[in-house]
């Protein structure tokens, strides 16, 4: 696939780099010399400098024979503009734009964005799926990751083996056996620095990360049987009062009326207009790293702390002092990927890669086949995805004991008539099947091809 990406900084470098390696023809265009020169050194990518909503600059990366561009600029205009010029000047089939600007994804300007107007196919907020992380997060304690799919009927959600996990040494065959109604298939398992698919005979040790597709009215019992019986926060501090900390406060104003949300905000408009904002929660000007502060908003008496500042080390300062003061768990959310092996020693519980979460949107777009989800794990080494099941499929009709599936790729649920088929060796998939599957990334690939139409289909 031949793709254009406009901006190259942490999102698109990191766009740009999960395409290269897979094979595509990349072009990356910023107006910044330096990044354009960096992504050259490092990627197997064309680079271009210049504007990417510019005619000119867009036909000298290839836009008249590209399928796909992707705009993620740091300017939402730009990223309009360059759409609609690779729409009504090259035909680009497929365009993404990064939009962040809340104002422009009200409900009653969605027809801003048609074929029409302005003709995006995909638009991506960072801000919003940022914050749907994170409120994930808060609605299952004791995960450290945590999607859905099937519209909502299917959860992925990660979870790590405490030296008290109650399965631990237990072959992963045996768990349907001693608890019959799990209704989860861990189909991943991060141990010391390694992503495997695990085999029924394996079993899980201390300090492994547990990747696990379950049905979503499972997943609490799927966590209790790991270990894991965290209470549900309620009683939540958020240091900064962005995009994403307002997006998260006011959701949880909506949806969950026992919270009691504080933010903190270190600029005084800032707090004054989400004040005015918000209904329930309650708004403090000052700085996070403040201990003042944090006992201001009894950071002792609160349940969570969750970081959302643009500052990666006010981030990881604040979650680690907010423990200091007695908050039970934190949440932190890190830009620099360099952070995250350290993130355990300096006692996060949990942290956000804003990226990764940006990238998955995108990857879903960019797959090949009836893909309808994306997720990415761990910086790219794997991915869960919800493809649709085609008659000419190479998994429809066979038992999936007798299928031939490469390793690293591992069925994790089916989702058939508006119904979760958790699968066994008798299962048989059928067309029209969505199936929810997690591949390490070397067969993503494979796994797009079992989802592709066949020539044999005409």
């Amino acid at each position: 696939m031949k793709v254009i990406i406009c901006g190259a900084g942490q999102v698109g470098y990191g766009i740009a780099e999960r395409l290269a390696n897979e094979g595509n023809d990349v072009s990356v265009i910023d107006n910044s010399p330096r990044l354009v020169q960096v992504i050259r050194d490092q990627l197997d990518v064309r680079g271009f400098v210049g504007h990417g909503s510019q005619p000119d600059v867009l036909q000298a990366a290839g836009a008249e024979d590209a399928e796909m561009i992707i705009a993620v600029t740091l300017y939402d205009e730009v990223n309009m503009v360059a759409c609609q010029v690779a729409h009504s000047l090259f035909e680009v089939p497929t365009k993404v734009a990064r939009i962040r600007a809340q104002n422009y994804l009200q409900s009653h300007y969605r027809d801003l964005f048609s074929r029409e107007h302005l003709p995006i196919d995909v638009i991506i907020s960072p801000e919003i799926e940022v914050g749907e992380m994170v409120l994930r997060r808060i609605a299952l304690p004791g995960a450290t990751d945590a999607v859905r799919f099937a519209d909502g009927e299917i959860a992925m959600v990660a979870i790590e083996c405490m030296d008290d996990c109650p399965v631990i040494d237990t072959p992963l065959g045996q768990l349907s056996e001693l608890f019959p109604d799990l209704s989860a298939v861990v189909v991943g398992i991060w141990r010391a620095g390694r992503l495997f698919v695990p085999h029924s005979t394996d079993g899980m040790i201390a300090g492994d990360l547990a990747y696990v597709i379950a049905r979503s009215d499972r997943v609490r019992r799927t966590l209790n049987i790991f270990g894991h019986e965290e209470p549900t926060a309620s009683r939540i501090v958020i240091a900064g009062g962005g995009n994403i900390g307002v997006y998260v406060a006011s959701t949880l104003e909506k949806l969950q009326s026992h919270a009691r949300v504080k933010i903190v905000e270190s600029s005084r408009e800032r707090a004054i207009a989400i004040a005015d904002e918000l209904s329930r929660t309650v708004v403090l000007h000052g700085n996070a790293l403040d201990q003042q502060i944090l006992l201001e908003a009894d950071i002792e008496q609160s349940d969570l702390m969750v970081a959302l500042t643009n500052d990666d080390q006010v981030n990881i300062l604040s979650s680690v002092m907010a423990k200091r003061l007695g908050c039970a768990s934190n949440m932190t959310l890190l830009n620099n990927t360099s952070y995250y092996e350290f993130t355990k020693t300096l006692g996060i519980d949990a942290h956000l890669n804003p990226r990764s979460v940006t990238i998955s949107k995108i990857l879903q777009h960019v797959r090949r086949g009836r893909i309808r989800g994306v997720h990415s794990v761990q910086n790219g080494a794997a991915e869960v995805i919800e493809a649709e099941a085609l008659e000419t499929s190479t998994l429809v009709g066979t038992p999936l004991r007798d299928l031939d599936l490469p390793d690293g790729v591992r069925i994790g649920a089916i989702f058939r008539d508006r119904k979760v088929v958790m699968p066994d060796g008798d299962t048989i998939v059928k067309a029209k099947d969505r199936i929810v599957i997690f591949a390490i990334a070397s067969r993503v690939k494979q796994v797009e091809q079992m989802f592709r139409v066949s020539l044999e289909f005409f």
